[in-house]
């Protein structure tokens, strides 16, 4: 599976959810749920937590959506406002990774943190620090909340592929095999693990993904893709 296509069959979803994630203003509901009897200095708590919370969660989003204007920055002597400016790449970059660095450090825990931290990774392995990489993902993987864990997941298995880690890449695709959530489902995970396994277990890859065949569009022409990966370095019959 390339890797364009690895991209497109894990994070439709995940992408999507940054994008709202990545907003200036947090929507909230003003629905309140009453509870008969409660005194009211327990209602008022409540509600002191619930605006305490949803400042919070507007202060982790500011600063998201902040760092990703610097990832829409414009480079060079022609600028164009109101984006903002860079005179080199390299001035860019480092203040790209040190945006991103606080939020995941402050809001670790987070969906946002984990959006971080996920973005950090991903310029440590684009820049071949693979070992940084996996420590971030999995640190993602061990304090994020479950859908962005799942995520965090998927990458952390590319990245010990790439280190030629394939045992530990399992062992990390099986987890999500048997916790799938909203962002990864059984079967995409299923997808990755025959993959994973298909390097050196080619037969049992087959029997994983051939019942994916007929599964939802983009898991089936994921399934036959690698199916046919799997076909094209099978030794032939003599």
């Amino acid at each position: 599976m390339d890797r364009q296509e690895r991209r497109d069959l894990k994070k439709d979803v995940f992408v999507e959810e940054v994008t709202h994630t990545a907003e200036y203003i947090s929507q909230h509901s003003s629905q309140v749920k009453l509870y008969g009897g409660i005194a009211l200095a327990v209602v008022v708590a409540g509600l002191g937590y619930y605006w305490y919370s949803s400042g919070q969660a507007a202060a982790r989003q500011t600063a998201l959506a902040k760092a990703a204007e610097i990832d829409n920055a414009t480079i060079g002597p022609n600028k164009q406002p109101p984006l903002l400016n860079f005179a080199t790449l390299d001035e860019r970059n480092k203040a790209r990774n040190a945006a991103y660095t606080e939020i995941a450090a402050k809001y670790r825990g987070t969906q946002e943190g984990a959006i971080a931290q996920m973005t950090l990774a991903a310029m440590q392995t684009d820049a071949g620090k693979l070992p940084e990489a996996e420590k971030a993902y999995r640190d993602v993987v061990d304090s994020a909340p479950a859908t962005y864990a799942s995520v965090a997941a998927l990458a952390l298995a590319d990245v010990l592929v790439a280190q030629n880690k394939l045992p530990d890449a399992e062992k990390v695709l099986k987890t999500i095999v048997d916790h799938p959530t909203a962002f990864v489902s059984k079967e995409e995970a299923t997808v990755h693990l025959a993959e994973v396994i298909g390097k050196t277990r080619p037969a049992d890859a087959r029997k994983m993904l051939e019942p994916l065949r007929t599964a939802r569009s983009t898991i089936s022409r994921a399934a036959i893709q690698v199916l046919g990966e799997l076909d094209t370095k099978a030794p032939s019959a003599n």
